[in-house]
């Protein structure tokens, strides 16, 4: 049997034990890995040719022979475990607990397993208990929400499912999913270090459980965390550390990952959208816009994912193409946070901010967790001046995920706009650390820097120099490089930036008076300097301009003949007045 072939049974096997247990969305995170895996070419028929994308500049670009093995250990990977099957006994009461369960009757899921002592059984009976207490904390907040939905509420449950989890743990008498719901009670409680050790047992004997993958990855803030876990190697390893990566900002290493994987889980949608999210945060959109263009084209009821690309969408200003994502999201399923973003999105790029924050609204209505949601409608309030709502919605962003960095450059510009500098550097440098490789965080820092109640001209130079090396988009940081380096009277270093500035413009075909301010500083330096030849190569570019420039190239070519009156070809009178 093929390497791909045992992957299959392995995952079909792994979907009914999911689902068999309620975890219906590692389930389903199963089920698209099994149909992302590349089809045996013997059994390839036209039924199945809507996976096929062989001509996509984003398809696999590693092949491997054998699934079985990791990049980094090139061990095989554990055989699949036989889950214990023990409800024979009370599988009637299994049955009609999962029916009630399935209808979000956690209690009463409960309730009927009360007294059944089968692994499978006391699951399912502790993971209702726990959702019943989700619940009821939901129907408190929003029956309890202060301002900007804070509320004290709690799961009343952890309490007693940590006491009974840890006592099965202790007797033995505790199944992989068990201790993947001890792991949830766990790092609910604050006790992060414990959790981290229950779930790495939870995975090392069953590793098809995505969601547990996905609560140990949110215990790993460093990499330093992430490398002392003792984890057996299979290709759910793989995943784990992909996703890893990317939380932890190391997306050149995330990318190697995904690409590995894709030598197996070649047609996978996940695997793409997790290389676009990459590429996203790298800025080349480019490519994130081609990778979604093409998720759409292969499932185009897709909502996932898909308000990451009307970020890029909005970045770029394609307003024809979010509007139509818009709309397609709207008539698939419009009460989705994604969906609400979305939009949100779209009305900010007209410039409807109030109704761009209704959506944002809306969104956090569905979820309170929604990270993107709070961030962009922090960007919202901005737009309207509102900076202590802005505050308000980047500090919720933060308390969700104090690694984002858009939350953090938020709340630096809402403190700049206050005029508290240095509240606005404190989150810039915040900002900065988190997302080293964006141009656009170390020029508002620079910015900051450089304002009066600062002033601190050298450190503001370090920032524009930063943002040279990060590819500066914007084309912002030579030219303030260059200002500053002619005010602080050094003209050497002050020239080397604006020529490059002046270069890059042309590069660009751009104009304006960034080009008339170079050209009159290198005409001007290069006279100073006697390098005639080379002023007058910029004096006569000024006059091509009708404004005041034009009469300061003709006055210093005036200079530069009377300086060198050898120099018959600078005779001004031969130019145009």
């Amino acid at each position: 049997m093929s390497s791909k072939e045992s992957c299959r049974n392995e995952i079909r096997t792994a979907i009914h034990q999911l689902s068999d247990r309620c975890l219906y969305s590692a389930s389903k995170w199963a089920a698209e890995q099994l149909v992302g895996i590349e089809q045996d070419p013997a059994k390839f028929t036209p039924a199945n040719t809507r996976f096929h994308r062989g001509s996509s500049s984003i398809r696999r670009r590693f092949r491997t022979n054998d699934i079985t093995s990791t990049p980094a250990a090139g061990v095989s990977y554990v055989s699949t475990p036989v889950m214990e099957e023990d409800e024979i006994m009370d599988g009637d009461f299994y049955l009609l607990a999962k029916s009630y369960f399935d209808c979000r009757e956690y209690k009463r899921a409960a309730h009927v397993l009360r007294d059944q002592t089968a692994k499978k059984s006391v699951f399912l009976r502790c993971y209702a208990l726990y959702l019943a207490g989700e619940k009821r904390k939901e129907e408190e907040m929003i029956e309890l929400e202060g301002p900007l939905g804070k509320t004290d509420a709690v799961n009343r449950e952890l309490v007693s499912l940590e006491r009974e989890l840890s006592t099965l743990r202790k007797n033995g008498t505790i199944d992989p999913f068990g201790l993947y719901l001890y792991g949830i009670v766990l790092k609910e409680k604050g006790s992060e270090n414990l959790a981290r050790s229950v779930l790495v047992e939870s995975v090392n004997n069953y590793p098809w459980n995505w969601d547990a993958w996905s609560k140990l990855q949110s215990l790993c803030t460093t990499i330093d965390i992430l490398n002392s876990l003792n984890l057996n190697n299979h290709w759910m390893k793989d995943f784990f550390l992909a996703s890893a990566y990317q939380e932890l900002r190391m997306h050149n290493e995330s990318l190697a990952k995904y690409e590995y994987l894709q030598g197996t889980f070649s047609f996978s949608n996940y695997i793409q959208a997790q290389i676009a999210k990459a590429q996203y945060s790298l800025r080349e959109f480019e490519t994130v816009e081609a990778i979604f263009e093409e998720l759409l084209r292969n499932d185009p009821y897709r909502v996932e994912d898909m308000d990451m690309y009307s970020n890029v969408l909005y970045a770029k200003e394609c307003f024809s193409a979010l509007s139509y994502l818009a709309h397609r999201v709207f008539t698939t399923d419009k009460y989705r946070p994604e969906s609400c973003c979305i939009i949100g999105n779209y009305y900010s790029l007209k410039g409807q901010h109030e109704k761009s924050v209704l959506y944002f609204k809306r969104a956090l209505k569905l979820d309170k967790n929604f990270l993107s949601a709070w961030t962009l409608m922090g960007h919202e309030f901005v737009e309207m001046k509102n900076t202590p709502a802005a505050v308000d919605a980047y500090r919720r962003a933060i308390d969700i995920n104090p690694c984002d960095y858009r939350a953090w450059y938020g709340l630096g510009q809402a403190y700049e706009m206050m005029g508290m500098r240095f509240y606005a550097l404190h989150y810039f440098k915040k900002s900065v650390f988190l997302q080293p490789n964006d141009s656009r965080l170390w020029i508002a820092m620079a910015k900051c820097y450089e304002t009066d109640q600062l002033n601190m001209l050298e450190e503001a130079i370090k920032c524009y120099e930063r943002a040279v090396n990060c590819n500066d988009r914007e084309a912002i940081a030579l030219h303030q490089l260059a200002k500053l380096h002619h005010e602080l009277g050094r003209s050497e270093e002050a020239a080397f930036y604006y020529k490059k500035d002046l270069e890059s413009m042309e590069d660009e075909e751009r104009e304006g008076p960034n080009m008339v301010e170079a050209l009159l500083f290198l005409a001007t330096h290069y006279k100073n300097q006697k390098r005639f030849e080379e002023a007058e190569v910029y004096c006569t570019r000024l006059l091509d301009y009708t404004g005041p420039e034009k009469e300061t190239a003709k006055s210093l070519l005036r200079g530069m003949r009377i300086t060198q009156s050898s120099f018959p070809s600078m005779d001004v009178e031969h130019f145009p007045p």
